[in-house]
């Protein structure tokens, strides 16, 4: 960091030059004391009178006292500085008799870490007595994880847009691909096995904020920021199939990622794919950014969502605006439908996600839901009768549909969490987090894993976006992030659960 950067060299500079520093203190001190031995009648000026300078005497007078002045106050913090490690060492040496220790022994840098003979509720309470930390009750949904862990291969990486990925998604129908969209202003389509690009989308002239699949064509649904909608079709020819890497980690591995340069990736990047550059239809009754989109059950109609805090429902065949569903008050951020049913949820920056009722064509009930205290990033549906969101505020909370009064279960994480994802068979909910981690929890809010994030693998920059696919009985978890780059991994499930 670059403050212990600065504290490190700073202290290095000093090792460096002690002598240099005794030097000039002993020098401010004669000269300090010379001028005070001096008779009354004689002025600093009489004692630069040898040196030849231009200045006025006064000017250079008032610059001495200037000069004296910095040397007290940098004396005064050095001073304070020299206290306050004795303090920190003092404190240092009470938590390590208490059988804690800083990691790395620099205090300014390290984080605490206790014996495995403390418990949990032992820790939490030294450190609220010891920081001065909020007393409120806050209950940790972090289990530990011992034993055997859980593997998570590395199943590909898929590199070649030139910006940043904000959503992704795999299809739902023969031949199974996964799609990205970037703000690079296009959508990709991939080889799940090889990672090769295999179609470009080029038509938006703005960011292409999500991509959704039609549930039995070979359509794509992708939402930008050039305030419209677009629906295309697409055909791709799957490349051969080649060996999976071997490379697989521990799902709680706690290695740091690597500090390449942003855009510094691997692989080349598609510059010789086909591209479609022509919609099939486009959606354009928004008044501002469109930031998400998705198909409703049978894929006649479409849901938008937009930054002018109206979501809106179309006819796919003729495009037609069907309704405009208003109610939020700021920005939405993310909509999605049931698999089963014709129900949509919108997500906003007002705190408040909506349940739309479509399911009578002559009532169009909703509700709203107020159960966070900042932006609701995302909120998705389960196969079952529940919903997840996710929020700003670092929790996520599962909802039951029939009873939405108060949420069922409540996780607590350390970082944003942006678009999650639940996996379908398993009900395993994926936890993308601005800090560069990806956490799966089930659906009573019991952390089963983290995705391994080390030098060779993982996101550099936040994670946007999760998405799952359990076809051909395997399980795979697809992660995109703000560093330009996808990810698939293969999840051991029966691992997971037996962790659990």
């Amino acid at each position: 960091m670059p403050v212990e950067g600065g504290s490190s060299s700073g202290s290095a500079s000093a090792a460096r030059h002690p002598k240099q520093k005794r030097k000039a203190h002993s020098l401010s001190i004669r000269r300090t004391n010379s001028t005070e031995d001096r008779p009354l009648g004689i002025q600093r000026g009489d004692m630069l009178e040898g040196q030849d300078s231009k200045l006025p005497l006064s000017l250079r007078n008032n610059l001495l006292d200037l000069f004296g002045q910095i040397e007290r106050e940098f004396e005064n913090l050095y001073i304070e500085n020299l206290e306050l490690r004795r303090e920190i060492d003092s404190l240092n040496e009470r938590l390590t008799g208490d059988g804690q220790i800083i990691e790395g022994g620099d205090p300014t840098k390290g984080a605490l870490k206790t014996k495995a003979s403390h418990s949990t509720s032992q820790l939490s309470q030294k450190l609220k007595t010891t920081y001065k930390a909020s007393t409120s009750k806050i209950v940790s949904s972090f289990k530990a994880t011992t034993g055997s862990r859980a593997l998570c291969q590395l199943l590909k990486e898929y590199v070649g847009h030139r910006d940043g990925i904000w959503d992704l998604s795999v299809t739902r129908t023969q031949p199974v691909v996964l799609g990205t969209a970037s703000a690079d202003h296009s959508a990709l389509l991939w080889s799940i096995e090889t990672g090769k690009c295999l179609l470009r989308y080029a038509g938006h002239a703005g960011s292409v904020n999500s991509i959704k699949f039609h549930p039995t064509e070979q359509m794509a649904l992708t939402a930008s920021g050039d305030q419209t909608a677009h629906i295309w079709r697409y055909m791709v020819q799957l490349p051969a199939p080649q060996p999976p890497p071997d490379v697989s980690a521990p799902c709680d591995e706690d290695q740091d990622s690597s500090d390449r340069e942003e855009g510094e990736v691997d692989g080349e990047g598609p510059f010789e794919v086909p591209t479609v550059r022509v919609a099939t239809a486009t959606l354009k009754s928004h008044q501002g950014v469109v930031i998400a989109a998705d198909w409703l059950v049978g894929g006649r109609q479409v849901v938008t969502a937009s930054w002018d805090r109206a979501a809106n429902l179309y006819e796919v065949e003729t495009s037609e605006l069907v309704h405009t569903l208003t109610g939020h008050d700021q920005e939405l951020t993310h909509c999605c439908t049931h698999p089963t049913q014709r129900l949509v949820v919108t997500s906003s920056r007002d705190t408040t996600f909506r349940l739309w009722d479509f399911r009578d064509p002559s009532i169009h009930s909703v509700n709203v839901f107020q159960g966070h205290t900042d932006t609701v990033t995302s909120a998705v549906f389960t196969v079952g009768d529940n919903v997840v969101s996710g929020s700003d505020d670092r929790t996520v909370k599962v909802w039951d549909l029939k009873n939405m009064r108060s949420p069922i279960a409540t996780i607590r994480t350390d970082s944003a969490v942006n678009r999650i994802s639940v996996s379908a068979n398993q009900r395993i909910i994926a936890l993308p987090h601005d800090n560069r981690q990806v956490r799966l929890f089930d659906m009573s809010g019991v952390r089963l894993a983290r995705l391994p994030r080390s030098n060779r693998m993982g996101h550099r920059r936040m994670v946007c976006c999760t998405a799952w696919n359990e076809e051909n009985q395997s399980c795979n978890l697809f992660t995109c992030g703000f560093d330009r780059q996808a990810i698939g991994w293969n999840i051991n499930i029966p691992a997971l659960l037996q962790e659990k």
